[in-house]
């Protein structure tokens, strides 16, 4: 491969690309050779001699060029910076698969990482603010190090909705001070969700094998369904959230982002792991799996008793329609669906979940600021909104940091106002949400639309996104697994299946079994909007 790729590596996207659009993004881009390739494809085709993990770097990196890039083709805009030692990386991993083999099965496999998930090499982490731009963490985030333990190439860090989605609440999905806005890449002028905008979008466009995302409420699985991909919020503590900008130590979580339910069951095997620094993933110790592939079950919708929660319903006639035809695939596979089955707490966790998010988005983040050292430009989250106050044109030329500025009156942690709020949040979403409807009608999932399909992209007024189902199980940190459902008007749609704590093998069988019954991922055509004959 030429220089061109790498010569990226260590620019960003400028924010003045927020608002540009490509005039020659109509029309599908040239043939990849790696269009919908599976982890074990490339395994294959390197132990067979066909790849090495180099090559596969390569041609990734070149994708990247040719059809992320700002005035290069579609210009999807998802990666926010290249790794310039992936090509090096990927040599080393080759020399040992020919002199060792292979360490398994994420050896040589090249992985795009969300830009909140700390990396100490030659790539910033900065949540896709400008504030943090030239920091360096102290070390590696935990989920950094399991990639590079498991052999993963981690070619280069992928944009986000800024701050993981936290600081205004008339937010624009996907945009960033630092990246700009990511497309999504089925229709240009729709949203990617956020705030994993840059993972869902650049896994779609198939501009990496696997990509890493983070999620406290619908961060993963939203940007999973509206790019057509399949996203793992796993249990609260199964992945280590150290070395992650955080918002909310009660429900942030790394997961995976890919394709198949198989590779993301790859991936979640390679990020789960016990992390001393992370006293959450002590209670997941006999619970982390190092092989996820093991529940792959084509038949594992046979005797599955599934519940339906209706009040999730409603998104709009489309989506209600094709999730009927979701739930007609799954009874014809053998479940035994219980509908309804509605979580008897609903809405009673909406107003102190958003409490417990502001506490400890001032505390956890100012925790991680001041870990940074001395030599990072800001310490505190007030620094931060300082920053923006006085880089307004840069970073907040759409929408403002209103959540910041409520965060930011927060007192400490031992305030009655968020104690009261997490035990709320802990009771509502579990014992009396999740669990009692579990346990009334014997489940081993609750099934639901997880969003409706992606909207218009709108600087002016933010995001005009329509629902979802994702806060039950993010409140309660209990796992949930997105599979594409369909298309309407060609704009992929998901399903959500969540359940109790540490159920990600059950979820993980269902969700598989739902997927090889429908088959109903299919490559991006980066149009400019939506193809209204579809």
């Amino acid at each position: 491969m030429g220089a061109t790729p790498l010569a990226l590596a260590a620019a960003h996207v400028p924010s003045l690309s927020a608002g540009k659009h490509n005039s020659k993004a109509a029309g599908v881009p040239p043939a990849f050779e790696l269009d919908e390739v599976s982890i074990r494809e490339l395994q294959d085709g390197m132990k067979a001699g066909k790849y090495t993990a180099r090559s596969i770097s390569e041609k990734y990196l070149d994708r990247i060029q040719q059809i992320d890039r700002p005035g290069q083709g579609p210009a999807v805009n998802s990666i926010i910076e290249l790794n310039p030692d992936a090509l090096s990386i990927a040599d080393q991993l080759d020399r040992e698969r020919r002199e060792r083999g292979p360490r398994g099965p994420m050896h040589g496999i090249p992985v795009l990482i969300k830009d909140n998930i700390a990396t100490a090499d030659a790539m910033m982490t900065t949540a896709g603010s400008l504030a943090l731009v030239g920091s360096k963490p102290p070390r590696d985030s935990f989920v950094a190090e399991r990639l590079r333990e498991s052999g993963a190439v981690i070619l280069g860090k992928t944009n986000l909705s800024e701050w993981a989605n936290i600081r205004s609440s008339h937010s624009t999905s996907g945009w960033s001070g630092r990246g700009g806005l990511t497309r999504n890449p089925y229709a240009l002028d729709r949203n990617a969700c956020g705030s994993s905008s840059g993972s869902g979008a650049a896994t779609a466009a198939n501009l990496c094998a696997v990509a890493v995302g983070t999620e406290t409420d619908g961060s993963v699985v939203c940007p999973s369904s509206v790019n057509g991909i399949v996203g793992i919020k796993p249990t609260i503590g199964l992945v280590s959230r150290t070395g992650i900008i955080p918002i909310s130590h009660t429900q942030d979580t790394a997961g995976p982002m890919a394709r198949t339910v198989e590779d993301a069951a790859i991936l979640l095997g390679a990020l789960a792991g016990i992390d001393p620094d992370d006293a959450a993933t002590a209670d997941g110790q006999r619970r982390a799996d190092t092989d996820y592939t093991r529940h792959l079950d084509a038949k594992g919708l046979n005797g599955a008793r599934i519940g339906v929660p209706r009040k999730f319903f409603g998104i709009g006639d489309a989506v209600d329609k094709l999730v009927e035809d979701a739930l007609a695939a799954l009874k014809s596979q053998g479940a035994i669906l219980v509908d309804p089955a509605d979580i008897p707490s609903m809405g009673k966790f909406d107003q102190s979940e958003l409490e417990v998010l502001l506490y400890e988005l001032k505390a956890d983040l100012n925790k991680y600021l001041d870990a940074l050292g001395p030599e990072a430009p800001v310490h505190t989250l007030a620094d931060v909104i300082a920053f923006n106050e006085k880089n307004r044109d840069r970073e907040m030329p759409y929408f403002g940091q209103d959540t910041f500025i409520k965060a930011e009156a927060k007192g400490p942690l031992t305030d009655k106002g968020y104690l009261d709020a997490l035990a709320n949040d802990v009771k509502q979403s579990r014992a009396e949400g999740i669990d009692a409807v579990m346990d009334k009608f014997q489940l081993d999932a609750l099934v639901a639309p997880t969003s409706g399909p992606a909207w218009l992209t709108d600087l002016v007024d933010g995001d005009h996104d329509s629902g979802g189902s994702s806060t039950p199980a993010a409140v309660a940190g209990y796992p949930n697994i997105n599979v594409p459902a369909g298309f309407i008007r060609g704009l992929p749609v998901g399903i959500s299946f969540f359940g109790r704590a540490y159920s990600e093998p059950t979820l993980i069988r269902i969700a598989y079994a739902f997927e090889q019954a429908t088959r109903f991922r299919r490559a991006p055509r980066f149009l400019p909007s939506v193809d209204l004959t579809v």
